[in-house]
Protein backbone atom coordinates (compact mmCIF):
# COMPACT_ATOMS: atom_id res chain seq x y z
CA UNK A 1 0.00 0.00 0.00
CA UNK A 2 1.32 3.41 -0.83
CA UNK A 3 1.77 6.12 1.52
CA UNK A 4 -0.49 9.04 2.11
CA UNK A 5 1.24 12.62 1.42
CA UNK A 6 0.67 13.05 4.80
CA UNK A 7 3.36 10.89 5.81
CA UNK A 8 5.70 12.85 2.89
CA UNK A 9 7.71 15.88 3.16
CA UNK A 10 5.71 19.19 2.67
CA UNK A 11 6.86 22.82 1.44
CA UNK A 12 5.17 25.45 2.66
CA UNK A 13 5.91 29.16 1.63
CA UNK A 14 4.67 32.62 2.39
CA UNK A 15 5.47 35.64 1.40
CA UNK A 16 5.12 39.50 2.93
CA UNK A 17 4.84 42.51 1.07
CA UNK A 18 4.78 45.66 0.33
CA UNK A 19 0.59 45.79 -0.62
CA UNK A 20 -2.04 43.91 -1.50
CA UNK A 21 -1.70 44.46 -5.70
CA UNK A 22 -0.55 41.08 -6.95
CA UNK A 23 0.39 43.21 -9.99
CA UNK A 24 2.31 46.47 -8.90
CA UNK A 25 3.46 45.05 -5.28
CA UNK A 26 6.41 43.83 -4.60
CA UNK A 27 8.17 40.87 -2.18
CA UNK A 28 9.91 42.40 0.89
CA UNK A 29 10.55 38.72 2.75
CA UNK A 30 9.59 34.86 1.61
CA UNK A 31 10.11 32.04 3.49
CA UNK A 32 10.40 28.02 2.69
CA UNK A 33 9.86 25.84 5.51
CA UNK A 34 10.63 21.80 4.57
CA UNK A 35 8.29 19.66 6.95
CA UNK A 36 9.87 16.21 7.50
CA UNK A 37 6.54 16.02 9.82
CA UNK A 38 4.98 17.41 12.73
CA UNK A 39 6.30 19.96 15.01
CA UNK A 40 9.22 22.35 14.86
CA UNK A 41 12.13 19.89 15.07
CA UNK A 42 11.16 18.58 11.97
CA UNK A 43 11.14 22.12 10.03
CA UNK A 44 14.31 23.32 8.23
CA UNK A 45 13.42 26.89 7.46
CA UNK A 46 14.84 28.98 4.88
CA UNK A 47 14.08 33.18 4.93
CA UNK A 48 14.75 36.40 2.26
CA UNK A 49 14.79 39.69 3.56
CA UNK A 50 14.40 41.87 0.10
CA UNK A 51 15.23 45.47 -0.62
CA UNK A 52 12.09 45.92 -2.96
CA UNK A 53 13.52 48.97 -4.88
CA UNK A 54 10.29 51.18 -3.96
CA UNK A 55 9.18 52.68 -0.63
CA UNK A 56 7.50 49.91 1.97
CA UNK A 57 4.06 51.85 2.90
CA UNK A 58 2.73 52.41 6.35
CA UNK A 59 -0.05 49.83 6.42
CA UNK A 60 2.21 47.21 5.12
CA UNK A 61 4.63 47.81 7.48
CA UNK A 62 2.46 47.96 10.43
CA UNK A 63 1.49 44.44 8.79
CA UNK A 64 4.68 42.95 8.73
CA UNK A 65 7.34 45.21 10.75
CA UNK A 66 9.74 45.83 8.49
CA UNK A 67 10.49 49.31 6.73
CA UNK A 68 11.94 50.74 3.61
CA UNK A 69 15.10 51.80 6.20
CA UNK A 70 15.38 47.91 7.14
CA UNK A 71 15.22 46.78 3.84
CA UNK A 72 17.59 49.00 1.81
CA UNK A 73 20.52 48.61 4.59
CA UNK A 74 20.05 44.69 4.75
CA UNK A 75 17.74 43.05 2.37
CA UNK A 76 19.18 41.09 -1.16
CA UNK A 77 18.76 42.48 -4.02
CA UNK A 78 15.33 41.11 -5.17
CA UNK A 79 16.59 39.23 -8.34
CA UNK A 80 19.65 36.69 -6.70
CA UNK A 81 16.85 36.58 -3.86
CA UNK A 82 13.83 36.12 -6.20
CA UNK A 83 15.73 33.30 -8.34
CA UNK A 84 16.44 31.13 -5.21
CA UNK A 85 12.91 31.18 -3.88
CA UNK A 86 11.50 29.96 -7.71
CA UNK A 87 14.45 27.42 -8.17
CA UNK A 88 14.04 25.81 -4.27
CA UNK A 89 10.20 25.75 -4.81
CA UNK A 90 10.79 24.09 -8.93
CA UNK A 91 13.46 21.78 -6.76
CA UNK A 92 10.77 20.29 -4.34
CA UNK A 93 7.58 20.78 -7.03
CA UNK A 94 9.64 18.46 -9.52
CA UNK A 95 10.01 15.84 -6.54
CA UNK A 96 6.49 15.74 -6.45
CA UNK A 97 6.43 17.67 -2.80
CA UNK A 98 3.71 19.35 -2.53
CA UNK A 99 3.60 23.32 -1.78
CA UNK A 100 1.49 24.03 1.07
CA UNK A 101 0.80 27.91 1.62
CA UNK A 102 -2.61 29.78 3.37
CA UNK A 103 -3.92 31.54 0.45
CA UNK A 104 -1.12 30.79 -1.85
CA UNK A 105 -2.37 32.43 -5.06
CA UNK A 106 -1.51 35.64 -3.55
CA UNK A 107 1.73 34.67 -2.98
CA UNK A 108 2.08 32.59 -6.42
CA UNK A 109 0.78 35.46 -8.30
CA UNK A 110 3.22 38.43 -6.99
CA UNK A 111 5.70 35.94 -7.18
CA UNK A 112 5.33 35.26 -10.84
CA UNK A 113 5.19 38.73 -12.01
CA UNK A 114 8.36 39.98 -10.26
CA UNK A 115 9.82 37.11 -11.62
CA UNK A 116 8.68 38.14 -15.23
CA UNK A 117 9.68 41.82 -14.27
CA UNK A 118 13.16 40.83 -13.48
CA UNK A 119 13.47 38.82 -16.38
CA UNK A 120 13.82 35.82 -14.81
CA UNK A 121 11.71 32.17 -15.75
CA UNK A 122 8.80 32.24 -13.62
CA UNK A 123 8.26 29.08 -12.27
CA UNK A 124 5.51 27.68 -14.03
CA UNK A 125 8.03 28.09 -17.04
CA UNK A 126 10.97 26.50 -14.96
CA UNK A 127 8.80 23.20 -14.08
CA UNK A 128 7.18 23.45 -17.75
CA UNK A 129 3.44 22.97 -16.85
CA UNK A 130 0.84 24.26 -13.63
CA UNK A 131 2.06 24.82 -10.82
CA UNK A 132 1.09 21.80 -8.87
CA UNK A 133 0.85 20.01 -6.48
CA UNK A 134 -0.26 22.95 -4.08
CA UNK A 135 -2.60 22.48 -0.78
CA UNK A 136 -4.38 25.61 -0.07
CA UNK A 137 -5.69 25.06 3.80
CA UNK A 138 -7.78 28.34 2.75
CA UNK A 139 -9.62 26.72 -0.09
CA UNK A 140 -9.08 23.09 1.63
CA UNK A 141 -11.58 24.97 4.60
CA UNK A 142 -14.03 26.47 1.81
CA UNK A 143 -13.92 22.89 0.53
CA UNK A 144 -14.88 20.69 3.40
CA UNK A 145 -16.43 23.00 5.49
CA UNK A 146 -18.22 24.99 3.32
CA UNK A 147 -21.36 26.47 5.53
CA UNK A 148 -19.26 27.43 8.59
CA UNK A 149 -20.10 31.18 9.99
CA UNK A 150 -16.83 33.30 10.69
CA UNK A 151 -13.73 34.05 9.29
CA UNK A 152 -11.74 32.15 7.39
CA UNK A 153 -8.16 34.54 7.81
CA UNK A 154 -5.21 32.05 9.19
CA UNK A 155 -5.37 33.25 12.62
CA UNK A 156 -8.94 32.17 12.74
CA UNK A 157 -8.39 29.55 11.19
CA UNK A 158 -5.55 28.23 13.63
CA UNK A 159 -7.99 29.01 16.58
CA UNK A 160 -10.82 27.04 15.10
CA UNK A 161 -8.37 23.98 14.22
CA UNK A 162 -6.73 24.45 18.16
CA UNK A 163 -3.29 25.38 16.53
CA UNK A 164 -1.21 27.27 18.95
CA UNK A 165 1.53 29.55 17.11
CA UNK A 166 5.23 30.10 19.18
CA UNK A 167 5.91 33.58 17.69
CA UNK A 168 4.50 36.39 16.24
CA UNK A 169 1.64 35.84 12.93
CA UNK A 170 2.63 37.76 9.55
CA UNK A 171 6.38 36.89 9.90
CA UNK A 172 6.95 34.83 6.93
CA UNK A 173 7.70 31.86 8.37
CA UNK A 174 5.80 31.69 11.50
CA UNK A 175 3.08 32.23 9.49
CA UNK A 176 4.09 28.62 6.96
CA UNK A 177 4.41 27.14 10.27
CA UNK A 178 1.13 27.61 11.03
CA UNK A 179 -0.24 26.86 8.06
CA UNK A 180 0.99 23.77 7.89
CA UNK A 181 -0.10 22.94 11.34
CA UNK A 182 -3.87 24.02 10.04
CA UNK A 183 -3.14 21.50 7.15
CA UNK A 184 -2.40 18.86 9.37
CA UNK A 185 -5.22 19.59 11.84
CA UNK A 186 -7.92 19.61 8.72
CA UNK A 187 -6.39 16.16 8.00
CA UNK A 188 -7.33 14.57 11.36
CA UNK A 189 -10.70 16.45 11.35
CA UNK A 190 -11.64 15.41 7.73
CA UNK A 191 -9.88 12.14 7.26
CA UNK A 192 -11.25 11.83 3.88
CA UNK A 193 -8.23 14.08 2.56
CA UNK A 194 -5.69 11.88 3.69
CA UNK A 195 -6.77 8.88 1.50
CA UNK A 196 -7.63 11.45 -1.53
CA UNK A 197 -3.93 11.88 -4.05
CA UNK A 198 -1.80 14.80 -4.28
CA UNK A 199 -3.24 14.98 -7.95
CA UNK A 200 -6.75 14.63 -6.49
CA UNK A 201 -6.66 17.24 -3.91
CA UNK A 202 -5.29 19.85 -6.22
CA UNK A 203 -8.30 19.61 -8.86
CA UNK A 204 -10.56 19.36 -5.90
CA UNK A 205 -9.44 22.65 -4.80
CA UNK A 206 -9.73 24.23 -8.27
CA UNK A 207 -13.43 23.01 -8.28
CA UNK A 208 -13.50 24.10 -4.55
CA UNK A 209 -12.03 27.71 -5.12
CA UNK A 210 -14.27 27.70 -8.27
CA UNK A 211 -17.58 27.54 -6.31
CA UNK A 212 -16.68 29.88 -3.51
CA UNK A 213 -15.38 32.68 -6.12
CA UNK A 214 -18.82 32.77 -8.25
CA UNK A 215 -20.64 32.70 -5.34
CA UNK A 216 -18.48 35.52 -3.66
CA UNK A 217 -18.83 37.37 -7.20
CA UNK A 218 -22.53 37.03 -6.97
CA UNK A 219 -22.22 38.74 -3.21
CA UNK A 220 -20.25 41.76 -4.61
CA UNK A 221 -22.98 41.85 -7.23
CA UNK A 222 -26.08 42.62 -4.95
CA UNK A 223 -24.09 44.78 -3.01
CA UNK A 224 -23.51 46.66 -5.63
CA UNK A 225 -19.69 46.28 -5.91
CA UNK A 226 -17.46 45.23 -8.73
CA UNK A 227 -17.55 41.11 -8.85
CA UNK A 228 -13.94 41.14 -9.43
CA UNK A 229 -12.28 38.15 -7.71
CA UNK A 230 -10.72 35.65 -10.12
CA UNK A 231 -12.44 32.10 -11.26
CA UNK A 232 -9.31 29.82 -11.84
CA UNK A 233 -7.32 28.84 -8.91
CA UNK A 234 -3.72 28.86 -7.87
CA UNK A 235 -3.08 30.84 -11.02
Amino acid sequence: MSTSWTQAPLLGFDTETTGTDVAQDRIVTAALVHSAGPGRENETIATWLIDPGVEIPEPARKVHGISTEHAREHGMQPAPALDEVASMLAEALAKDVPLVAFNGSFDLQILENELRRLGLPTLAERLGHDVAPMLDPLVIDRGVDRFRKGKRTLSALMEHYGVVTDGRLHTADVDVSGTLDVLRAQVSAFPQLEGTSLAELHQQQIAWHLDWAKNFNEFLQKKGKTPDVPLSWPL
